[in-house]
């Protein structure tokens, strides 16, 4: 009975992160469509995401102490956090403001390149090699992204540029995290992540925010609806934790096939919520193609993890039977992050949305 409870608390999570993740991102656009909430500054609405996120975080260090803080070094927050930090918010902006232009259902259709992104700048930074398979599976995906676009009744070259743009700023995050962070023996967990990077996010924010929409909000002269920014934050905030809680109690092809799911709902969702966003078949069938490559991909890197032993053999009921909580010693929840050319764009490739973990959400949790 208690592994049935387990379970039945597993697949609660996945709804809870699949409703949440749906949620923001439907959310976000709504707020920023000059249609709707008529809201349109994305660096600004970022801005709030990250003041919010960095304001929680530091009464979970500092004040409650839910979590202890790392050892972190003036070198290390220079060269590790600060241009991680840098791109992280540059794949925020970007991937907010492209909703500006084009739809929620174009914008799920583009991010299965995130795969693609991740593996070249893995290829280019030395962190993954070039293997001819791979490389065709990135093709597959490039093609079915390409015929998709193709069937974009509204397609936006300005948007879709940025949503692209954002995706290889959040790839070249990841690989970046691999590459600096990593090498310095630094680990970070949900929480502690948004304490160090939050903040240093969000100045990087203020001059973009400056130089571009500060004049635009003094003469819109927008009314500031407390409530709906606040909830925006609060639920921005509770998908990087729900994703934690998501990767505590299963593995990597379970996380991978709730985040197709998630997306052809979103995808759904998005035509019904925003009569606009029309989708086609050469739409639907662009896209199945290069969920085809997307999964592939998947399998192939959940395979060499296996084969490497990074991800220990568990039963299902062994893994369920894990209480995952924030507990004394966070060094034994949170253990070194997986190597992006290893696991990481399994399952960062469909976890990034507009608020997706700091850190690749791919950290490899200590079972013990």
């Amino acid at each position: 009975m208690l592994i049935s409870q387990q379970l039945l608390l597993t697949y609660l999570y996945l709804l809870i992160y699949i409703c949440l993740s749906s949620g923001v991102i439907l959310y976000n656009k709504w707020v920023l469509s000059p249609k709707y909430f008529k809201f349109p500054f994305p660096i600004t609405l970022t801005m709030i995401h990250m003041g919010f996120s960095g304001v929680v975080a530091f009464f979970l260090v500092r004040v409650f102490k839910v979590v202890a803080p790392v050892k972190m070094t003036f070198q290390i927050y220079a060269t590790c956090v600060i241009p991680i930090s840098a791109f992280f918010a540059s794949s925020l902006w970007f991937g907010n403001t492209a909703y500006l232009h084009i739809s929620v259902a174009f914008i799920q259709m583009l991010k299965a390149l995130m795969p693609v992104a991740t593996f070249i700048m893995a290829v280019i930074c030395g962190t993954d090699k070039l293997r001819c398979d791979v490389f065709l599976n990135m093709v597959l995906v490039s093609i079915g992204v390409a015929i998709s676009s193709y069937g974009e009744i509204y397609f936006n070259v300005v948007g879709t540029a940025y949503q692209v743009t954002g995706i290889f700023a959040e790839a070249l995050r990841l690989v970046l995290t691999q590459v600096l962070l990593q090498k310095k023996g630094l680990t970070l967990n949900p929480v502690t992540s948004l304490y160090y990077i939050a903040p240093c996010s969000f100045m990087f924010l203020f001059v973009p925010w400056y130089v571009l929409e500060k004049t635009g909000i003094e003469i819109s002269q927008i009314q500031f609806n407390f409530w709906i920014f606040f909830s925006n934050a609060v639920c921005a905030l509770a998908l990087n934790f729900s994703i934690f809680l998501v990767i505590g109690r299963t593995g990597a092809v379970t996380i991978r096939v709730a985040g197709v799911l998630k997306d052809w709902i979103l995808i759904a969702l998005s035509t019904i919520i925003f009569p606009e966003s029309a989708i086609t078949g050469l739409n639907i069938i662009g896209y199945a193609i290069a969920l085809c490559g997307v999964v592939m991909y998947n399998y192939l890197k959940v395979k060499d993890v296996r084969a490497s032993n990074q991800f220990p053999t568990e039963s299902t009921p062994e893994r369920a039977t894990k209480d995952w909580k924030l507990e004394k010693k966070p060094s034994d929840l949170f253990g070194d992050n997986v190597n992006v050319g290893g696991n990481d764009a399994v399952v960062t490739s469909f976890m990034v949305d507009e608020e997706a973990p700091l850190l690749p959400s791919t950290s490899c949790i200590r079972r013990k």
